[in-house]
């Protein structure tokens, strides 16, 4: 018996075949959806339900937002999540400036420097610095232990440099001839007629950039010596891959009782993914289109 059916001209898998897709898709949603529903479940959960189900709670019977007041209440946590903030609002916007006019100017053939500089930003695609040459560059630079670290050495992707000067490329040569001929420089021709025109690709662009700022761990890790200014990712290492008990004092709640420290672990790991799906759902609608654009035109 054939496995495949044609139907008015279009071959479709038989029964058994989609049921089989089916359970082996439905199985991977699971794997992916039921340890989060766990991690969430135990960060909402009562002392004695997460020591009952052995340390992970898959469904709470109270719901307990303990946790998630112990770690906002101005302590290390709260900290490292302002700064993993400002480092991605920060870089992001610093990027996105920086990615934007250098495209710009590598679309424009008669540009200044055109043909050296998109030599230099292909050399960098291809060529990455080591982590060694990276550190003395940093170190030389008098950025050991400052934010500016994290930001500037990352503040130039140069594949997305790529992929927007192509999109600028394509868009139609007489929109910007026209505008010149209005009496448009440069600046407006940038700011009033490709970046409108751009904002799918913007947008993806963006959350790329802004992941990357969010999630910065290990350029954390090598130029942050005071732990006063980690971010929340070297937090989540340091107190859940670590293992490490917090206590009291680094949470900054005095005269309280802790939750257990599983329901902590597990809200801090919420607190680090949150941000990311607040966001996300606002980019998602230009997300496929830009990222086919990129795929395309790059």
């Amino acid at each position: 018996m054939s496995s495949r059916t044609t139907i008015a001209g279009v071959t479709v898998a038989s029964k058994p075949v989609r049921a089989l897709k089916g359970v082996i898709l439905a199985a991977c949603c699971a794997a992916v959806i039921v340890p989060f529903v766990g991690i969430v479940s135990t960060s909402l959960s009562t002392r004695e339900q997460i020591t009952r189900d052995g340390g992970f709670v898959l469904l709470p019977d109270q719901v307990s937002f303990a946790a998630y007041q112990a770690i906002l209440s101005g302590g290390v946590v709260t900290r490292a999540t302002l700064v993993s903030l400002f480092i991605t609002i920060a870089g992001t916007t610093l990027s996105m400036a920086t990615t934007i006019l250098l495209a710009y100017g590598l679309s424009r053939p008669r540009s200044v420097a055109h043909r050296p500089v998109l030599m230099i930003v292909l050399f960098a695609l291809l060529f990455t610095p080591g982590i060694i040459p990276s550190y003395l560059v940093v170190k030389n630079l008098g950025l050991l232990d400052t934010y500016w670290a994290l930001i500037l050495p990352v503040a130039v992707n140069a594949f997305n440099v790529i992929i927007l000067r192509a999109f600028f490329m394509e868009l139609p040569r007489e929109l910007i001839e026209s505008a010149r001929i209005d009496g448009a420089g440069d600046v407006a021709i940038l700011f009033r007629i490709i970046l409108p025109l751009s904002k799918a690709v913007l947008a993806v662009i963006g959350l790329f950039y802004a992941v990357a700022y969010w999630n910065a761990f290990f350029s954390a890790l090598l130029y942050l010596n005071d732990t006063a200014k980690w971010p929340l990712q070297l937090v989540l290492r340091t107190y859940v891959i670590n293992q490490t008990q917090i206590g009291v004092d680094q949470l900054g709640a005095a005269g309280v009782a802790l939750p257990p420290q599983e329901a902590i672990q597990m809200a801090i790991l919420v607190l680090s993914i949150v941000p990311i799906l607040v966001v996300y759902p606002f980019v998602q609608r230009h997300f496929t289109k830009g990222v086919l654009i990129g795929a395309v035109k790059g």
